[in-house]
Parts: C-alpha cells; sequence; structure tokens
C-alpha cells in the first residue's frame, strides 16, 4: 500500500421497505453505460447530491427538501432526473412528491468501485 492511503467512507444501504410506489422510468441495469453515468456525475450538485444520498441516507429515499439545495425548483428536478435518467438514481412518485435513492446494487454491478470513489470524494467547500 501506498503512503497515500485513504480512510474509505461507508455507504450506507437501507433495506426497502414494503408498499413502495413503482418506479418512474429508468434504464435497466443492463443498459447503464459508463459514459453516461459520469456525464452526470460531472456537475458538482449532481455529485453532491449522490453523495449525501450514499453517505448521510436516514431513510429508504429522500425528497428534495432534504437536501437542503438553494436552488429554484426547475434547477433542482433538471438535475434529479438527470441522475434518473443516467440510472444513477431510481425515483418514485408519492403524491406531489418524488423521492430518490441511489441504485448501489445495480451501480456496484456495472461499475465496481464507483460509489466508493463518489463517497469518498470532498466537495471543495468542506
Amino acid at each position: 500500500m501506498s503512503a497515500t492511503t485513504r480512510s474509505v467512507t461507508a455507504i450506507k444501504v437501507l433495506p426497502e421497505p414494503a408498499g413502495l410506489p413503482q418506479p418512474l422510468a429508468e434504464p435497466p441495469v443492463e443498459e447503464l453505460r459508463l459514459e453516461t453515468v459520469l456525464g452526470a456525475l460531472s456537475d458538482p450538485l449532481r455529485l453532491g447530491i449522490v453523495r449525501k444520498l450514499l453517505i448521510e441516507s436516514q431513510d429508504f429515499d429522500h425528497s428534495c427538501g432534504w437536501f437542503g439545495l438553494d436552488r429554484p425548483k426547475s434547477s433542482l428536478t433538471h438535475h434529479f432526473k438527470a441522475l434518473r435518467e443516467a440510472g444513477i438514481t431510481r425515483q418514485r412518485q408519492y403524491g406531489l412528491e418524488r423521492r430518490s435513492h441511489v441504485r448501489v446494487d445495480d451501480l456496484n454491478a456495472r461499475f465496481p468501485g464507483l460509489l466508493d470513489l463518489v463517497a469518498a470524494w470532498t466537495p471543495p467547500s468542506e
């Protein structure tokens, strides 16, 4: 091991509760593409969203308000849609609210180690 080892940040994977609404449209696991996933994660806001879901989740899935982002709703809708369409997150509709969680098992199956890198990333403001 090199002298510059870094600590591994634990990814939280909470059990899926019963009776969830059906997920919104998303690519199947076999169609996840690395360039699409990396493209979605190239935006610092989206990277931060995924990191927060991976290491700070308190529930199985979270609404946009949980993230505490000071952005217009239209901007947040765009970012969450980009993550879902890339196959990074799964979203479900709960009445008027959409909640998200990371597709940990699917992403680990296709791109082993990627989510560990995202979880270990330190945002510039920290």
